[in-house]
């Protein structure tokens, strides 16, 4: 299934990390577990709609690896998997690899 999300809104998959282990080597259970805030761009809008009707295009592009809010977004499910979509406002940055 395809998503198309709206206007400045982009659909991002959380980027899952390895970290079960606290550095004194107790394991973390996965109700205790804090999600990710990272994630990759899954899908972006058209752009942001000022108010004199132009549409300014969006800084965040699919296949971008992103951080956001631990409250950003609405959970959503496509084809069993978990996704979140939210505003490009509510991304804190993009990360880049040197």
């Amino acid at each position: 299934m395809n998503i198309r999300p709206l206007y400045d809104r982009i659909v991002v998959k959380r980027i899952e990390t390895d970290t079960e282990k606290t550095s004194g080597g107790l394991f973390i259970p996965d109700t205790a577990k804090e999600k990710p805030q990272e994630g990759e761009v899954f899908a972006v809008g058209k752009g942001k709609r000022l108010e004199d009707g132009s549409v300014v295009a969006l800084d965040v592009q699919k296949g971008d690896r992103i951080l956001f809010g631990k409250y950003s977004g609405s959970e959503i499910k496509l084809d069993g998997l978990e996704y979140l979509i939210m505003r490009e406002d509510e991304v804190l940055g993009i990360l880049e690899s040197n």
